[in-house]
């Protein structure tokens, strides 16, 4: 279908973008990637007034370091992060999750902002922003507001953002030494939204239990959900087979999937804990690689010292 006639403006500053957004109000879409905005527009289920075009305010993509987290501009497109080894070395569960999404040719276009703003439950973005606590940062033409991931999604495709606020950057906490983090999840294609996803993360400590444990999943309710209780469970642990099996339980206790033509409730609920227990053995495995080599790493920066001496 042909996109309904709509105006369009292309600010250059997010000044600029958020006093446009102050003007038109709820009349009024963010354009960035336009991955999830242009289907809604060719389908009659979006029908905005006019189209703010951010793609050229140029402050609003990029990433840095600051104050233990990595920066990411909300119009960062997903390739270019998951090309990014910073990104890899930062914020490992990002970069796992990353090459999920959709095709290259989407990632080519979509955004890390436009994704958590769109806030599909089934995606995997979400889910990687609610297990680790990420904060969202929000302009209005009168102030900046930093939201909590937990804050952030409110329901099906609906968030804390305000018709006059523009998403303009997510902050990811930096994983701490010895984490390894996996996504997993099942869908029927390559490049199909997900049935049910699970971003996981943990720290191995030098003598090898747990610590830092985070566990979320998509697809299994209407926001990406949280398993506090498997996360508590597996932190001061040593990882093993027993301890992932009970962690699987816990984490899908409560879980009360939807059903749709793609798997029952009871079908999504057992893929649930399959992936809690493929997740939780994929990171301990990555975080035990990721501890050798910075033990290698340590130990040639020791020897190098003391040739110095």
């Amino acid at each position: 279908m042909k996109l309904p006639s709509v105006e369009y403006e292309a600010p250059t500053t997010v000044a600029e973008a958020a006093g446009l957004l102050a003007e038109y109000q709820d009349e009024a879409s963010v354009l960035a990637g336009g991955q999830s905005l242009i289907p809604l527009l060719a389908l009659r289920l979006a029908r905005p007034a006019v189209l703010v075009d951010v793609n050229g305010v140029a402050e609003l993509s990029g990433m840095s370091r600051v104050n233990g987290h990595l920066a990411v501009g909300a119009t960062t497109r997903e390739y270019m992060a998951e090309e990014s080894a910073e990104v890899a070395q930062a914020v490992p569960l990002l970069a796992a999750a990353l090459p999920l999404i959709g095709h290259e040719a989407i990632r080519n276009r979509g955004t890390i902002g436009g994704s958590l703003a769109h806030a599909d439950p089934a995606a995997e973005l979400p889910a990687v922003a609610r297990a680790l606590d990420v904060e969202l940062v929000v302009r209005s033409a009168s102030e900046t507001r930093v939201i909590p991931a937990a804050d952030w999604f409110e329901g099906y495709l609906a968030t804390a953002r305000r018709p006059d606020e523009i998403l303009t950057e997510v902050r990811f906490p930096v994983a701490a030494p010895g984490t390894g983090a996996a996504f997993q999840e099942v869908a029927r294609r390559h490049g199909d939204f997900a049935i049910v996803g699970l971003a996981a993360q943990l720290t191995l400590t030098a003598d090898g239990t747990i610590t830092g444990a985070r566990l979320a999943f998509s697809g299994v309710a209407d926001v990406p959900i949280r398993a506090s209780d498997a996360e508590d469970l597996l932190d001061g642990q040593r990882p093993s087979p027993e301890l992932f099996e009970e962690a699987a339980r816990l984490a899908t206790a409560d879980l009360e999937p939807p059903a749709d033509l793609h798997g029952s409730s009871e079908y999504r609920k057992k893929v649930a804990a399959a992936l809690v227990r493929r997740g939780l053995r994929a990171a301990t495995a990555n975080a035990q690689h990721t501890g050798s080599a910075q033990d290698t790493a340590n130990a040639k920066e020791t020897g190098n010292a003391k040739e110095r001496q």
